[in-house]
């Protein structure tokens, strides 16, 4: 490669200058030379020997500069240091580390420390995790040199600290406590000025300081400088935070950042904000939902008692000359705001002054207008009107002087604030304070301004659009104070809502306005709207079709006095196309607009026959229908029978409904109806005969006889049993021998579709007749062995609509028989027993979760397993009462995966997965335990693998291998919920051996990997090499010639897999710094058939592999 041998050409030549002393040229030239080396090492891997000599002479010869006379040739020996480090070997790296430690350890004059020093911090960055071996050396070693009276040297130290804690968090867990101590130490390191106390209350120091703004690097004394001693300190403290969420819980650091709070130099001071502020985001992270803090937010209770302390500080500075320091106290007050909403309600009055100073003050930048309206829009969402409202008279001016600003940023965020301002003013839901304040003195002047800038059109997109929203909410909120201006108003909208650029969010402030409780007259406006807003249906952009709906729903609900019937049929025409399965969502808002239509305009729907209403029959016998778009259907057939203005019966509707099925019980019909829509049927059947009483007794006979009719398809039987089910879910049905005899002969049916839907008409219709019906089916449970699946189920459907008042009387009965069968040897029997006392449990969980514990010291295997996935029922996706009481005990329940029996082991994995995915502070504070037992089941035991043998041919059986399955799913699963309360590099010690374990395992570690390339980017790093060679035998791998296709599927499953894992690491900053990567990365660009599919998970076509292909187009 041509620039390889100059390379090479400047190597040579510089060879006997580097023995000696260098110019500036000479050592610039050789800065290139090693950033070449750098880059071409990577991307050439030939002449591997020749690199790595050319890294050792370069090395060798660099170190030996690092004593020159001249600073400038240190400086420019670390720079190429840098340079080095990332691409050489191991070996080198841990050579020149040791150079550097013995030259330390001499105590050398403290300007060749300084240099030692100031390359180790260099070397730290650029070698990142490879330094940690060497920590347990290098950490006494700084430690001591910071008690050296020299300011840059202790920079230096804190810098080094800096980069050990950012690289190698891990190896610098043992030594957090000493480098806390030193930064707290050295950021009030000041000796040449006296911070008196009395500054507190005074504003002494900002009239010291108004008269002047400083750059990055001038300081008030050239002689001083400690304040680099401070400030990397600060940095330090800072980097700490960042990695250690556990100082959280040191409260020393809050209050000592707080005391620097009244830091001297501005450009230290602002990085003490921004220490802080990061102190503030790590808070909020850390008690959140899937935090290890979990005390009762302890952290956020402790910030909020220093609150007071944080804003009687900030309060003077936000009033102080400097940008830097009053725009560090906004992102700090921002980020105070979002990590404790509402902590600074009581100290409004004081930071108002501060706000309004950056606002009116003229010297004030644009950056620094926006940020104060940045943070005073946050202070406004976050804390309650009464707050603001007797301020009222002082923040408006401001915040409307800003909206008349010639600057469209500084316009657009005030417009912003001003539409918080109106609904603060007269809040939609008022307390007894809010309501008392008087909006109408500022109304004119809102007014006024905000239709300055609605009427404008040539200004800014943005601010159009926050014109528009600002005025929505003026009208919305004091339209009743508009009088005349009114209709003007109404009628910019109707212009800006014709025009392509401002529709949507005129559609949406006229949602807004329908919707007001002032009830503003839109008469004048409506026929034209109602035309415009049926065209945008039309319209292929999404959003404007889900806005143009939510509109139509308030103008039909609020305002249908004022519409005609006609008005609304282009509308009716055009909602019948969006009524389809392939987007869930719009079929589910048109469904709401068109039962707002039938409660509100009846009238409206006389065309409904033959324009929509196909389309949502089209739409219940859909396999996708469920949740929010099946409760809008059934809202809208009960609003359709309820209305009797369409000439639509009750049994025109049914006849629709079952039609389906009837047509497709000819055998040459291809519309064979899947299992959903017979469950979606039902329920309509049942919403329709809730809403029709008078015709749901015939509806119940006829579905009995069809049931009866063993000469009936067995489409329309099931059909039948299903509607049985959900009409006697919503009404009772009665005691009826008739009925039970149709049910127990349905379950002798040899139709096993007859059979389940049997068992969930009779748990259906128990729910509404629950002393009739739940005894004969606890009877039936142990008359009947062979439907003992069958009526348990049915059992299930019982305990699980029903409240747990209506089960009390039957508590004891139904655990009593649920025990008797909690030993079936049948384990699809076993696992209903166990959602049955799961569920049961959460009806009493005081009484029966002790109870359940219990039986885990009594039973037989088969008993402990069903406990325990009982217990996994309990853990439900939201908050419930059992949650406090499971936390007590859930630790007894996973001691069972330590049972001897390998199937309660696997079911106790099921149980833990299911609390991390859940309810993880159930079991955040037991990791410590549970993980070597996760972890034991992650490896493959010989003592479970077995030779089976098939004819001449011997087939081996893993009986551990759902075991592992469970235990690296419950892995997969506490990177999502508990990855700060695991050791990633433990962590990773197990995915590298699922890496080679068998297909299923395989595919989820791969998963598993690429989570943690993103999560833990500097934990991976660590672990490269070895990792790139398991990824890079998966990605090579052949098939053997004549295995059959599945093998060859698979295989293409696994590269496909192990390459999506690749691209994710190559997403990783610094990944470039690793020459087996670097290697691999090559050698997929080389190899078509590896492009082919990196290319292909990446989703782009040519995209280039990894960040040397970047190089190229530079």
């Amino acid at each position: 490669h041509p620039s390889l041998h100059l390379s090479l050409s400047l190597s040579l030549s510089l060879s006997d200058t580097l023995s000696s002393s260098l110019s500036s040229l000479e050592l610039t030239i050789y800065c290139s030379f090693t950033k070449a080396i750098f880059f071409f090492g990577q991307k050439l891997n030939l002449m591997q020997h020749l690199k790595e000599n050319i890294e050792h002479f370069s090395i060798f010869h660099l170190c030996n500069q690092l004593t020159s006379p001249r600073m400038a040739v240190r400086k420019r020996s670390i720079l190429a240091l840098g340079h080095l480090v990332p691409c050489c070997s191991l070996l080198l790296f841990s050579q020149l580390t040791e150079h550097l430690l013995t030259e330390l350890a001499k105590n050398p004059p403290t300007s060749v420390t300084r240099t030692y020093i100031q390359c180790l911090a260099t070397v730290s960055w650029q070698g990142g995790h490879r330094v940690g071996e060497h920590l347990e050396k290098l950490i006494p070693l700084v430690v001591k040199f910071t008690s050296t009276e020299d300011d840059e040297l202790r920079e230096f130290c804190f810098q080094a600290f800096e980069a050990f804690i950012r690289r190698c968090p891990k190896e610098m867990a043992p030594h957090v406590a000493t480098v806390t101590q030193l930064c707290l130490k050295f950021m009030t390191f000041d000796p040449n000025y006296n911070y008196d106390d009395g500054e507190e209350d005074g504003d002494d120091r900002m009239d010291v300081e108004e008269g002047f703004e400083e750059s990055d690097d001038e300081y008030s004394d050239d002689d001083d400088m400690s304040w680099k001693v401070r400030r990397s300190a600060v940095k330090c403290l800072e980097a700490l935070i960042s990695t250690r969420r556990d100082l959280l819980l040191s409260y020393s650091i809050c209050p000592a950042l707080l005391a620097r709070f009244k830091e001297r130099e501005e450009n230290v001071r602002a990085d003490v904000f921004a220490a802080f502020s990061t102190l503030l985001r790590q808070t909020r992270v850390g008690s959140s939902h899937h935090s290890i803090i979990h005390a009762g937010g302890t952290p956020i209770l402790y910030l909020c008692v220093q609150v007071p302390v944080i804003v009687k500080v900030l309060h003077r500075q936000l009033k102080e000359r400097s940008f830097k320091s009053r725009q560090g106290c906004f992102c700090l007050l921002t980020e105070l705001v979002h990590t404790a909403p509402g902590a600074l309600e009581q100290h409004i009055p004081a930071l108002i002054p501060g706000i309004i100073f950056s606002l009116t003050d003229k010297s004030t930048s644009s950056t620094m207008r926006i940020d104060a309206l940045s943070f005073f829009n946050v202070l406004l969402l976050s804390h309650p009107p009464q707050t603001f409202q007797p301020h009222m008279q002082v923040l408006l001016p401001a915040v409307l002087a800003c909206v008349e600003d010639s600057f469209y940023k500084i316009t657009s965020e005030a417009l912003l604030v001003t539409q918080q301002l109106i609904k603060l003013m007269r809040p939609q839901e008022p307390t007894a304070v809010s309501a008392a304040f008087d909006p109408k003195p500022y109304v004119k002047e809102v007014f006024s301004v905000t239709l300055k800038r609605l009427k404008a059109a040539d200004i800014d997109q943005e601010v159009k659009e926050r014109a528009i929203s600002c005025m929505g909410h003026l009208v919305c909120h004091l339209g009743d104070h508009l009088e005349s201006e009114l209709q003007g108003v109404l009628a910019i909208f109707l212009e800006r809502l014709k025009n392509e650029i401002t529709r949507l969010t005129a559609v949406r402030t006229i949602t807004l306005i329908s919707a007001s409780p002032l009830k503003v007259d839109l008469s004048p406006i409506l026929p034209e709207a109602l035309s415009l807003l049926g065209s945008f249906l039309r319209k292929n952009q999404r959003a404007l079709k889900l806005a143009t709906l939510a509109c139509l729903t308030a103008i039909v609900t609020h305002h249908s006095a004022s519409i005609k019937p006609a008005a609304l049929e282009p509308v009716l025409n055009e909602i019948s196309p969006l009524v389809d399965e392939s987007d869930m969502h719009v079929s589910q808002v048109s469904i709401t607009l068109l039962t707002c239509m039938a409660k509100a305009c009846p009238s409206s729907l006389a065309k409904i026959c033959s324009s929509v209403l196909p389309g949502v029959f089209r739409l219940i016998h859909s396999p996708l229908l469920q949740g929010g778009a099946l409760a809008a259907i059934l809202d809208f057939l009960q609003a359709l029978v309820l209305s009797k203005a369409t000439n639509l019966s009750f049994s025109q509707l049914l006849k629709s409904l079952v039609e389906p099925f009837q047509s497709s019980k000819s055998p040459a019909g291809s519309s064979v109806l899947h299992r959903q829509s017979y469950h979606s049927v039902a329920r309509c059947v049942a919403a329709l005969s809730s809403a029709s009483p008078e015709d749901a007794p015939g509806t119940v006979s006829g579905l009995i006889q069809q049931v009866k009719d063993s000469g009936s398809p067995e489409s329309d039987r099931v059909l039948a049993l299903l509607c049985l089910g959900e009409v006697g879910r919503s009404s009772s049905l009665g005691r009826s021998k008739e009925l039970q005899g149709v049910i127990l002969e349905a379950f002798s049916s040899t139709s096993e579709e007859i059979k389940t839907a049997a068992s969930c008409a009779l748990g259906g219709m128990a729910v509404s007749s629950l002393n009739e019906y739940l005894p004969f089916i606890l009877k039936e449970v142990s008359a009947q062995p062979r439907k003992q699946y069958l009526l348990l189920h049915s059992l299930k459907e019982v305990i699980s609509a029903c409240s747990a008042s209506s089960l009390s009387p039957h508590l004891e009965s139904i655990w009593t028989l649920l025990f008797q069968h909690c030993e079936c040897q049948e384990e699809g029997t076993r696992n209903l027993v166990a959602e049955c006392l799961g569920k049961l449990t959460l009806a009493n969980p005081a009484q029966l979760l002790p109870r359940l514990r219990q039986q885990l010291k009594t039973g037989s295997p088969l008993a402990r397993s069903t406990v325990v996935t009982a217990v996994k029922f309990t853990i439900v996706d939201h908050p419930a009462p059992i949650d406090s009481l499971l936390k007590d005990c859930i630790g007894d329940f996973l001691k069972t995966l330590q049972d001897d029996d390998i199937d309660v082991r696997r079911v106790a994995l099921v149980m833990f997965n299911s609390a991390a995915h859940n309810k993880p502070a159930l079991i955040r504070g037991l990791l410590g335990t549970v993980l070597p037992q996760l972890y034991k089941e992650t490896r493959i035991r010989k003592d479970l693998v077995r030779e089976v043998e098939m004819g001449p041919f011997k087939h081996s059986v893993d009986d551990g291998l759902d075991v592992r399955k469970a235990a690296f799913e419950c892995m997969y699963t506490l990177l999502e919920s508990c990855l700060e309360g695991l050791d990633v590099l433990q962590f990773l010690d197990h995915v590298e051996e699922g890496l080679k374990d068998h297909y299923d395992i395989r595919m989820l570690t791969f998963l598993m990997l690429a989570r943690l390339a993103s999560l833990s980017p500097a934990a991976v790093l660590q672990r490269l090499d070895r990792l790139v060679e398991t990824l890079k035998a998966t990605c090579t791998a052949k098939v053997k010639a004549g295995s059959v296709k599945q093998e060859f599927e698979k295989q293409d499953e696994l590269r496909r897999s192990a390459m999506r894992a690749v691209a994710a690491l190559l997403a990783v900053p610094e990944v470039e710094r690793s020459p087996s990567m670097a290697d691999f990365a090559n050698q997929i660009r080389s190899n078509a058939d590896m492009a082919s599919i990196y290319q292909s998970v990446q989703g782009v076509e040519g995209g280039g592999v990894g960040p040397s292909e970047s190089m190229d187009k530079s």
